[in-house]
Parts: C-alpha cells; sequence; structure tokens
C-alpha cells in the first residue's frame, strides 16, 4: 500500500510547519482553479460546471498516486483544445452527444496512459521534441485566444479551428460588438496583466470573477445584452461509467492519442522542472499511472481530460507546496463550491472568463524559444515553424502529427549523413583532431585518418562507404586508411557487409585498413559478421597513435608529414 500510494512516503515526518505551507498553497491554487477551470471547459465546448468537476476527482487521484510534489493536475488550456477540435466534428450540433464523446475520451485517455505506464513505455512521448511541442503550443495559443474573440466581443462567430476563417468572421462582424462586453473583457484583462506583474500568487482570475460578477448583477448589463454564464448545477458529480460504441472508439483513438501524449510531455516537464528545483526525483512511468488513474476515475465521475499544468504549479510552489496534500487541500475548495457556491456564479460575464483564458494562453506563444532555436540550430527552428503553420493552417492534430513526422525524417536524414573528419596530430602531443577545426594538426602524406561519429546501420552506410573510399583516393601517397571507431557505439550486419566490401576496394588499389578504438559491442558485431576474419586481429588497434606507430614504427621525419613545418 505505501508503495502505491506515494503520498504516504510523503508525510512521514510531517509536522506542523509543513502543512501551513501546503494549507497555504492548497488554498490559492484551490481558488485559482474556480475560474480557470471553468474558463477551460468553455475551450473544451462543455459547460462550466465541467471545468469544475475536472479540478475535483482527478487532482485527488493524482495527489494519492503521483511523484511530483508540487505539480498541480487539472484542467489545462492546451488539452481543453484539443478536446475540442477531436470531438467537435463527430458530435456535430448534439450537446448531449458532445459530452458523452467528451467523457468517453477521458476515459480512453486514461487507458492509454496507465497502460503506457505498467508497460514502462513513457520513452514515447520523446518522439514529441521540443521544437515540435513549442511550436505547437505557440500555435495552440493563438487559437485558443482567438476562439474567444466572440465573447470578448459579444457576437455570434462561427465555431472552425482555422484561424483564418475566424480572424474573417471576426472582422466582419465589427459592426455588431456589443460595447458593454467589450468593456468588461478589456478592463479585466487589464486587471489581470496588472495583478499578475504584481504579484503571482494573488488570486487576479478570481478577483476579475467577482469584481466581473457584481458589476453585472449590480447594474442589470444581462438585459443590456451582456452574455453571463447563468444557472450553474450544484452538487458534486455523479459517478456514472462513459457509454462506449466501437464506431465512437476508433473515431476518437487519434484524439485520445494526442491528448495522451501532449498532456504527458507537459506534465513530465513541469514535473521534473519543480523535482530539480527541489532535490527530489520523478518516476516518469509512475507518472503516467498516476495521470492515466486520474483520467479513467475522472472520466467516472465526469471530468474530461487533465494534466499538470505549469502556471497552477508555479503558482502551487511559490505559495508553498511540500507534498500533494495541498492538491488535496484544493480538491477541498473545489468540493466546498460545487456543494455550496454555484448560484453566486450566476452573473459571471462570459467575457470576463475569455479574458481569463486569453492572458493564460499569452504565456504559451513562446518567441524566447523560437529566438533561442533560430541562434542554436536553424533546422530545429524550421521544425518549430512547421509545426507551428501546420497547425494554424490544417488544424490540431493534423499539425502534431506533422511535427512529429517532420522530427523524425530530420532525424533520418542527421543520422544518413553522419559527421565525418578527417585527422591530424596535434604537435607535440598523441592526441588527433579534425584538421578542419585545428588547421596545426599534422597528416602523414601516406596515412589517412579518418573519424565517424555515428553508429553505423543500414541507414548511412553509403555515406560512410563513400566517405572512406574519397578518404583512400585523396592522395595518389595514400597507402593506408585509419579508420578511427571510437565513436561508433553500433553496428548493424549490412553496415559490417559493407565494410568487408570496402576492404576488399582498397586492397584491389593496394591500401590497407586499420581500425582504432573499437568498443566491444561492436568487436563483437565485427568478429560475427568476419570483419576481424577479413583484416586479421593486427588490424584492430585500441586508439589512432597505437595504429600509426603500427604502420610504420619510428618513422617520424618531418618530410611525411604534409602540414609540419620541416626543422
Amino acid at each position: 500500500m505505501n508503495r502505491l500510494l506515494t503520498i504516504s512516503s510523503q508525510l512521514r515526518g510531517y509536522d506542523r510547519d509543513v502543512f501551513r505551507s501546503d494549507l497555504s498553497a492548497g488554498l490559492t491554487v484551490g481558488v485559482m482553479l474556480i475560474p480557470q477551470g471553468m474558463a477551460y471547459a468553455m475551450i473544451a465546448g462543455l459547460p462550466p460546471i465541467y471545468g469544475l468537476y475536472a479540478a475535483l476527482i482527478p487532482i485527488v487521484v493524482y495527489a494519492l498516486l503521483g511523484t511530483s510534489r508540487q505539480l498541480a493536475v487539472g484542467p489545462v488550456a492546451m488539452v481543453s483544445l484539443l478536446v475540442a477540435a477531436g470531438v467537435a466534428p463527430i458530435a456535430g450540433d448534439d450537446p448531449a452527444r458532445y459530452l458523452a464523446l467528451a467523457l468517453l475520451v477521458t476515459l480512453m485517455v486514461g487507458a492509454i496512459q496507465f497502460v503506457l505506464g505498467v508497460a514502462r513505455f513513457g520513452f514515447l512521448t520523446n518522439f514529441l521534441s521540443h521544437p515540435v511541442l513549442s511550436g505547437f503550443t505557440s500555435a495552440a495559443a493563438l487559437i485558443i485566444g482567438l476562439s474567444q474573440l466572440k465573447h470578448l466581443l459579444g457576437v455570434s462567430l462561427p465555431g472552425s479551428k482555422y484561424v483564418h476563417q475566424v480572424l474573417w468572421a471576426a472582422v466582419t462582424s465589427l459592426g455588431s460588438v456589443q460595447p458593454e462586453t467589450l468593456a468588461i473583457g478589456l478592463v479585466s484583462i487589464l486587471v489581470l496583466v496588472g495583478l499578475r506583474r504584481w504579484k503571482k500568487t494573488f488570486p487576479g482570475a478570481l478577483t476579475v470573477v467577482v469584481l466581473g460578477t457584481l458589476v453585472v448583477w449590480i447594474a442589470g448589463l444581462d438585459e443590456a445584452g451582456v452574455r453571463i454564464v447563468g444557472d450553474i448545477p450544484g452538487g458534486l458529480p455523479v459517478p456514472a461509467i462513459p457509454s462506449v460504441a466501437l464506431s465512437d472508439l476508433s473515431a476518437l483513438l487519434p484524439t485520445a492519442l494526442a491528448i495522451s501524449l501532449v498532456g504527458f510531455m507537459e506534465s513530465i516537464a513541469v514535473a521534473k522542472a519543480f523535482a530539480a528545483k527541489h532535490r527530489y526525483r520523478v518516476d516518469a512511468n509512475r507518472e503516467l499511472v498516476a495521470l492515466g488513474a486520474a483520467n479513467l476515475v475522472g472520466a467516472v465521475f465526469q471530468s474530461y481530460p487533465t494534466t499538470g499544468g505549469f502556471s497552477r504549479t508555479a503558482v502551487n510552489d511559490q505559495a508553498g507546496a511540500r507534498t500533494t496534500l495541498a492538491s488535496l487541500i484544493s480538491a477541498g475548495v473545489i468540493g466546498l463550491t460545487l456543494l455550496f457556491l454555484t448560484p453566486l456564479f450566476h452573473y459571471l460575464p462570459q467575457a470576463v472568463l475569455a479574458a481569463v483564458i486569453m492572458v493564460a494562453v499569452a504565456g504559451l506563444f513562446d518567441v524566447r524559444e523560437m529566438r533561442y532555436l533560430w541562434k542554436v540550430k536553424r533546422t530545429d527552428f524550421a521544425l518549430l515553424v512547421t509545426t507551428f503553420v501546420a497547425t494554424l493552417v490544417l488544424g490540431i492534430e493534423e499539425g502534431i502529427l506533422i511535427g512529429v513526422v517532420a522530427s523524425l525524417v530530420l532525424v533520418i536524414h542527421e543520422t544518413s549523413r553522419p559527421h565525418t573528419a578527417i585527422l591530424g596530430r596535434l604537435p607535440g602531443t598523441d592526441v588527433y583532431r579534425n584538421v578542419l577545426r585545428h588547421p596545426q594538426a599534422v597528416t602523414r602524406r601516406d596515412v589517412t585518418v579518418i573519424r565517424v561519429d555515428a553508429a553505423l546501420y543500414f541507414g548511412n552506410v553509403e555515406y560512410v562507404r563513400e566517405r572512406l573510399l574519397t578518404a583512400a583516393g585523396s592522395s595518389d601517397d595514400v597507402r593506408t586508411v585509419v579508420f578511427d571507431a571510437y565513436a561508433v557505439n553500433r553496428v548493424d550486419a549490412t553496415a559490417a557487409h559493407a565494410l568487408i566490401e570496402v576492404v576488399d576496394v582498397l586492397s584491389e588499389r593496394g591500401v590497407g585498413f586499420v581500425v582504432a578504438g573499437v568498443k566491444g559491442p561492436v568487436m563483437d558485431v565485427f568478429r560475427r559478421a568476419g570483419v576481424v576474419d577479413r583484416l586479421g586481429p593486427d588490424s584492430f588497434l585500441p586508439d589512432v597513435h597505437s595504429a600509426i606507430s603500427a604502420i610504420a614504427p619510428g618513422q617520424a621525419t618531418p618530410i611525411d608529414f604534409k602540414n609540419e613545418p620541416v626543422s
């Protein structure tokens, strides 16, 4: 039981000071979750109450099973957008079917994450590279923000996953803007930004919710056309198993897979960041199990998919969270709200929730990461831009898929053309380095030393073969090629066979072939493939210097070196 419920290990040595910190953090995040949950439910295309449901049971389950002490689980903007993008085309205009499909997605996400965690398949999320995730997140921020224009302007806009369609509809509807609604939304944005700059832990979202609700109620602005949330059902969610149909399962599978991977990537990145800060470790596979269980149980209690969010986790940490008991306290705040406080949100203007969403997602547009990738590696920047544009132009799921495929194509392309270098000896040492980076390095006329910085496999074997033969033919004086294999950590059968062919071709030219720095596992393959028999054991040396010495022991006259000045 102690191994299953990780919270038990966190509570060992628990004292009053730690409880005070957890209590402060739990109350702060709980108050923050009320307006956030309702706002994010709107992004998912669900009534606001389902945002509170998503902020209740999943938090409790994760608090009991999760390995991160600061991670704040609940509804997040990106997952909410994925729900809307995946469910809306299938549900059509039927609200009841939309809700049923959203809950079914939660069940599927929970099952996928739980199974992946139990099977220790957490490494699969590595296929979502950081540039892909950053490009998708930045595009999602724009899509989410623009999706709230109808609530901010007080106009009716057609639902669309394409940014250009939303923008055009908003421009053509400017003449119908509801002034009071726009004023409430803009003031809410200014207040939220101001409060965030003043103090991040201050419940700015709840502040604008309370102020906006009071203004609409006192001034009767709902009668003037300001759209409000209206009646919100009270009480805790009633457990019910989501209905399952095979046709719905197949239709929703891409959406469930996308949410499972994207949600976990966001969650584990945040969890690891704060674990490093507080000097403890999180278990990726246990995190998958905990998030999966949270979504599985949450689906039974009418929750849509949840995961760990950065902004809430940051607030949770700053407010003093030391254990996941803080999350249980947050869930208690949501539970009390559902039981007693939902009537207070009747006059809450939708423009305020739109403002909460827009300010929350503004930070997701990662300009800093774009500048960083442009400076560090242009191919990664191109990958980010590709994902960003694909998500905006083609749609949410298509953007993720194109980003993943593009990143895999990039990896395949880079591994198919590995870095190679001609090496020379640094004067006065036994060290050999790339002559292009070290012009002072000494090379011999009759020996070429070439290094390959990659595993050798069927995908790059032709390129490596070409580089080895080119190195051998770089000069008529070359009599031996030394292959520095120290950076080669894996060889497949195709590469081993190609190496034998290279040896045969060089032998016909009268050029010898020596291998230096071979690792044990690679040597095992060379033995089984017949490379050692073909070259002879004496052709395998521990390092380049030993190989050069074995080729011409005692030969060190300056005339034998191209770049070394004659003394």
